[in-house]
């Protein structure tokens, strides 16, 4: 619909699941495609009226109803409630109705307790969203790498510091770990020091673990057939750098093939740097295991079946091995038959494993 200069009373979302209030519009132009069907107040289109859906969108209320009818005014939780669940048949002059409910006491006072219903409407149905399971799983994977990467630097800091303290100083988490389970006494406040700053970087490195093996249990109840293609961790990454399952499954599979490897494929569009051929899905051993002039193809027929999978996972959630057979033979094919993943150790593979997936993959 075209619509010109627009005076919005209530800001209202029409496409969404639920709505609510009006909006006035000067020259309004007839309705195009669109989601719900719209009617105005009058038989012909005019210059100036009220727009409303028509339909079940809002069943529950009635021109001698208002959305707040019988409703405390102090009690905001139940008008968010209404906000969230309630529907009308037709638009009706809401805030008339509220004053003589008695739910305000003039047309102002209507529309700021409408808006701390929306407002607490909304924060409710973000919250609720934040709590799903995929939301949680990218907080989760998230964690674990800043632990890892967190540790890692403060092993380092670690065994520079203890190089000036002990002839056997090693590097590493497994070195801050050896410290901290050191039964000798400080020698000095300065040692003192390091061996507690060992203990802090153990237990980064443990966290870490943990959260691992929590990625691990919790990816493939949230997404069972892209956790047993890609592997859990992997698939994770996946959700947490797209934003959410539902938000990979709508990717396309060059999209999902390229995850992780942002800056190279801003370099190869700048023009300083050749396209990227994978992401962080080069972790994978399909990717990683093929030949250097082959992993394109390995990467581009990965990417495909895990956004197959993806979307499964979002709108079935039922476990397809079949994906898996098909995966396998697909690589097989790219790789021959006498193909079986030799030189991924060697210096080409690791360095392009840099270059393209950004440091992001493990």
């Amino acid at each position: 619909m075209a619509v010109e200069s627009v005076d919005t009373r209530v800001l209202t979302d029409y496409r969404g699941r639920r709505s609510l209030g009006f909006r006035l519009a000067r020259r309004v132009e007839r309705p195009r495609n669109r989601r719900a069907e719209y009617r105005h107040d009058s038989d012909e289109w005019g210059d100036t009226g009220v727009l409303f859906p028509t339909g079940g969108e809002f069943a529950d209320m009635t021109e001698h109803a208002g959305w707040f009818a019988e409703l405390d005014p102090g009690d905001t939780e139940a008008a968010a409630e209404r906000v969230r669940d309630g529907s009308a048949e037709s638009s009706a002059d809401w805030p008339a109705l509220a004053v003589e409910d008695g739910f305000a006491a003039d047309e102002s006072e209507y529309y700021e307790r409408l808006h701390g219903a929306t407002m607490a409407a909304a924060r409710a149905g973000v919250h609720e969203a934040e709590r799903a399971d995929d939301k949680q799983l990218i907080h989760a994977v998230r964690a674990m790498d800043d632990c890892e990467r967190t540790a890692n630097e403060l092993a380092e800091r670690v065994a520079e510091w203890a190089g000036t303290r002990f002839d056997d100083a090693e590097t590493g988490v497994e070195y801050a770990r050896e410290l901290r389970d050191r039964t000798e006494e400080p020698a000095d406040p300065s040692e003192a020091r390091l061996i507690a700053l060992a203990e802090r970087t153990a237990a980064l490195a443990d966290e870490a673990d943990e959260l691992r093996a929590y990625v691990e249990e919790t990816t493939p109840s949230v997404a069972p057939n892209l956790a047993a293609m890609a592997g859990p961790v992997l698939a994770a990454r996946l959700i947490s750098l797209s934003g959410g399952l539902g938000e990979l499954a709508k990717q396309p599979s060059s999209t999902v093939q390229v995850l992780g490897a942002e800056d190279a494929l801003f370099a190869h569009l700048r023009g300083s740097a050749p396209s990227p051929k994978h992401g962080v899905i080069f972790t994978h051993e399909y990717v990683r295991g093929t030949r250097p002039e082959k992993r394109g193809s390995a990467a581009r027929a990965l990417a495909g079946k895990l956004t197959i999978a993806a979307r499964v996972d979002h709108y079935s959630g039922e476990r397809k091995p079949d994906l898996d057979a098909e995966l396998d033979e697909r690589i097989a094919t790219v790789r021959g038959t006498d193909g079986d993943g030799s030189g991924s150790g060697d210096d080409e593979s690791d360095g392009e494993a840099a270059a393209t997936a950004g440091g992001d993959g493990s």
